[in-house]
């Protein structure tokens, strides 16, 4: 049977689950405040970068203290809608930033960013 079968045919085969468009999470790639980071209290301006562009009107930022009820930030996004950016009064002790972003290919993803804020 396979003798009748177009030879270019069966070469093409392998390659034809190739030619569809690669869908992927967004990953986060750089982050203000970095994971780890030691910052002084007050204003502090929040910023993540990701890999691919995002739905930003469906994407979130939830600043979580310990001990304190989570707070959802306001964030805008850049023009290329591959940046989240926020501001938020921060107080002394461990805090994390959660994020959830809609990646405009339709997949949702999740992270955190934990932090310290150096008393005064």
């Amino acid at each position: 049977m396979l003798k009748s079968f177009p030879r270019r045919l069966l070469l093409a085969l392998p390659l034809a689950g190739l030619a569809g468009p690669a869908l992927a999470h967004a990953i986060l790639l750089e982050s203000t405040p970095a994971a780890g980071a030691t910052l002084k209290p007050g204003v502090t301006d929040i910023r993540l970068r990701f890999n691919s562009r995002l739905d930003v009107a469906r994407s979130r930022i939830t600043l979580t203290i310990p001990g304190k009820p989570p707070e959802i930030l306001p964030i805008t996004g850049d023009r290329l809608g591959v940046v989240l950016s926020a501001v938020a009064t921060l107080s002394p002790g461990r805090q994390s930033l959660h994020w959830q972003v809609l990646a405009v290919d339709g997949h949702i993803t999740r992270g955190e960013v934990a932090f310290n804020v150096a008393a005064p």
